[in-house]
């Protein structure tokens, strides 16, 4: 049983007469890589930032590492919401240095560390305003991460990257999720990356949670299979691996057979017919990660803040 690190309840925010959250239940736990995924105004930034404290909610409840006062909890928090403001005269270890200050830190050794684990230990002197885009995301990502954080919320933080850039970060947060047993908690529009790298998935729409589910349910959804229902889905599986050759299947219920090897409509009838199953439907699932996320969250295309 994973240890549950953060959980909500009936978590709700408003602005004005809007809405930005609207009882927002849901868990991340220990180990995770969660993946926020909904359009423009769905909520993932208010909740983020609720999160770590850079805004508060009119109702509901909020527990951080099973406490229910969150405030000493959220040092063991790293994040990015918004651009981290750097100085462009610095240096990266000298713009880390300033946040060590900033934020009490005096174990120096830190800044070496966290500089080493994003990559920019070869920066030397180099001036933060000659930094490429790349480099300055990994360098907030080196802030966030600077105190040795047990949960990582980050907001977007492959905004503007390019394919090399992003495949570097990806990298990265797998890096500090297997390596330094961070938690992450990850927004972003490109929805293939997010696929490629999160094992669980927190879909929001209009401030409210419309769906979760793991990295191995989201590839089971999208996958497309030939879907049967029939009245002995054991003896239907004989059938499929004796009489059909079929190895790739799933029996989801009491009911229904997913198949994912080819198979021929007609043949599959044939043979469970021989052998006394009786068929009750058939159907064809399975779409592309994009149009399953767009059925999720609603009309749109466009996944974003």
């Amino acid at each position: 049983m994973k240890e549950t690190i953060l959980k909500t309840s009936g978590l709700t925010k408003c602005y004005g007469k809007q809405k930005a959250l609207d009882g927002v239940d849901l868990t991340v736990n220990r180990g995770d890589i969660c993946g926020l995924i909904g359009k423009n105004g769905a909520g993932k930034t208010t909740l983020m930032k609720v999160f770590t404290g850079l805004t508060c909610v009119d109702e509901g409840t909020f527990e951080l590492f099973g406490e229910g006062d969150a405030k000493e909890e959220r040092t063991r928090i790293g994040c990015i919401i918004d651009s981290p403001a750097f100085f462009g005269n610095l240096s990266a270890y000298d713009n880390l240095k300033y946040y060590c200050i900033v934020k009490g830190i005096t174990d120096l050794s830190k800044i070496g560390k966290a500089l080493e684990c994003v990559g920019l230990t070869d920066t030397g002197k180099k001036k933060y305003r000659y930094f490429s885009l790349g480099m300055k995301q990994r360098l907030g990502i080196a802030l966030a991460i600077l105190d040795e954080p047990e949960l990582l919320i980050l907001d977007e933080p492959i905004n503007g990257l390019d394919p090399i850039g992003i495949a570097d970060m990806r990298e990265l947060f797998r890096k500090l999720n297997e390596e330094a047993g961070i938690t992450i908690v990850i927004s972003s529009h490109i929805l293939t990356e997010l696929n490629s790298l999160a094992t669980r998935f927190i879909f929001i729409d209009k401030g409210r949670i419309v769906k979760t589910l793991s990295k191995e349910e989201l590839d089971d959804e999208c996958r497309v299979s030939l879907n049967i229902k029939c009245d002995d889905t054991s003896l239907a599986s004989t059938v499929l691996e004796r009489n059909l050759r079929i190895t790739d299947y799933k029996v989801t219920d009491n009911k229904t057979v997913k198949i994912y090897d080819p198979v021929q409509e007609e043949d599959l009838r044939v043979a469970m017919g021989k052998e006394g199953v009786q068929i009750l439907s058939i159907e064809s699932k399975g779409v592309s990660l994009e149009d399953y996320f767009r059925m999720i969250i609603g009309d749109g295309s466009e996944c974003g803040r």
